[in-house]
């Protein structure tokens, strides 16, 4: 179907088929913008003992709308469900999806890989704290914004369970292949079926296989509920040891023994860029990595898992030499900074002000002052540092919550340095 109308979105071309819906991408006339439009077939609809299911499924997506808003969940923004038409409108990610990664001549580099299931953890997380589990985690509903990038989107949350009211799965819901051991005995459901099923798109993504195959799902549920797989580095020697004990660990039987927490797993890949046989080139440094420095710096405590993506997004990173002038005395400025690691001094005059160290902020003074933005003091790199560097104009293009917060912690910053002037004065 192309050409035509489904209610008031004009269909542009199908992007995608499946057994119960097809995906059109469609123009949002009202917005001006693409959208993609899942609709479900009118057969599927008029079946009795699948209509109401498939019905309720795409109603439980559309419910979701405006509650995950998170920069690697797919955004909803319509639905229409009744009983002789049913659709979802949507966020239309252009890049295909992860089963284009999963073939031996097509999948990603080692810090691409962790780069993607990265991001995944960290969207699944926001939406366990918003009480949702997924349930049908694959590659086929992780979607790339871009086929050669790595910035992604997780979608079709039709099949996601609400802990908060859902003790229990609905029979027959998910794909067989990344089902849990506990989803595969309809045991109770919670975070940590989604950290199995995506430890098994990591393991695809590695290897180009999946840990278990069979010829029916009978014999292949077995498998998932009794049987241990081979390491990806069996199948694939170059794997890293540290990515074999992830995929190990999320893919882990016994509940217990599996990550309990999303934060879990999220560390020990960003780890896992650490780690000398992950080669990374020199200076690039990964989203994974930047996410989990600001994430560790007081400055950052009170943004939300959406504003620190804004926050990377926004932000140049970079690595300077001993002896380098960060910031000039006197000279105008535009940008603030971060030291998210190594040593700098503050000096004035030649005059020793202050050293600073990793998670300070510097430079912020000129941006915010009515003076018209001028240092007041000289900034010189006394180590190798890295250093966040935010202009004031990409600042001003953040969300009002992402710069409220901005402007909440600067106070702090200058409440804590007029404190310790204060202190310094007393005992002088």
């Amino acid at each position: 179907m192309s050409g035509g109308r489904i209610g008031k979105y004009e269909i542009r071309r199908l992007l995608g088929e499946g057994a119960t819906s097809a995906v059109h991408l469609a123009w949002d006339p009202f917005n001006q913008r693409e959208v993609a439009l899942k609709q479900l077939y009118p057969e599927v609809l008029r079946d009795r003992e699948h209509g109401r299911l498939y019905r309720h499924l795409l109603m439980n997506e559309a419910a979701l709308a405006g509650k995950l808003t998170h920069p690697h969940i797919v955004q909803i923004f319509d639905a229409v469900i009744g009983d002789d038409e049913a659709y979802v409108v949507m966020e239309y990610v252009p890049g295909g999806t992860l089963e284009a990664l999963a073939r031996v001549e097509t999948r990603p580099g080692f810090e691409r890989l962790i780069e993607i299931v990265f991001k995944c953890t960290r969207a699944l997380d926001y939406a366990f704290h918003r009480g949702i589990t997924h349930r049908d985690i694959k590659p086929a509903n992780i979607l790339l914004a871009d086929p050669a990038g790595q910035d992604i989107r997780i979608s079709d949350f039709g099949a996601a369970l609400r802990t908060a009211t859902d003790t229990t799965q609905i029979s027959g819901i998910g794909s067989p292949a990344y089902m849990s051991p506990q989803q595969v005995r309809e045991m109770p459901l919670d975070h940590r079926t989604d950290i199995y099923s995506l430890g098994v798109v990591m393991y695809q993504l590695l290897t180009s296989r999946l840990p278990f195959e069979s010829e029916n799902n009978y014999s292949l549920l077995y498998r998932i509920a009794h049987e241990t797989p081979p390491a990806p580095s069996e199948l694939r020697p170059d794997v890293p040891p540290a990515l074999d004990a992830i995929v190990r660990r999320a893919m882990e039987k016994d509940l217990e023994r599996r990550y309990q927490t999303w934060a879990e797993f999220s560390h020990d890949l960003a780890l896992a860029f650490r780690n000398r046989s992950v080669a990374v080139a020199d200076n690039v440094i990964p989203d994974a990595a930047k996410f989990q420095t600001l994430r560790a710096m007081p400055f950052f405590r009170e943004f939300s898992d959406p504003e620190l993506w804004e926050v990377i997004a926004l932000a140049q990173w970079s690595h300077a030499q001993p002896g380098t002038v960060l910031l000039k005395d006197g000279e105008a400025g535009d940008f603030f900074c971060f030291l998210a690691q190594g040593e700098a001094r503050v000096k004035k005059r030649g005059r020793l002000l202050n050293v600073l160290t990793a998670g300070d902020c510097f430079g912020e003074v000129a941006i915010f002052s009515a003076g018209g933005g001028v240092r007041s003091a000289s900034v010189e790199a006394a180590s190798v540092v890295e250093v966040i560097t935010v202009r004031a104009a990409a600042l001003k293009r953040a969300s009002d919550t992402c710069r409220m917060h901005f402007y909440k912690a600067f106070l702090g910053v200058l409440a804590t340095r007029l404190s310790l002037a204060s202190a310094r004065i007393a005992n002088l």
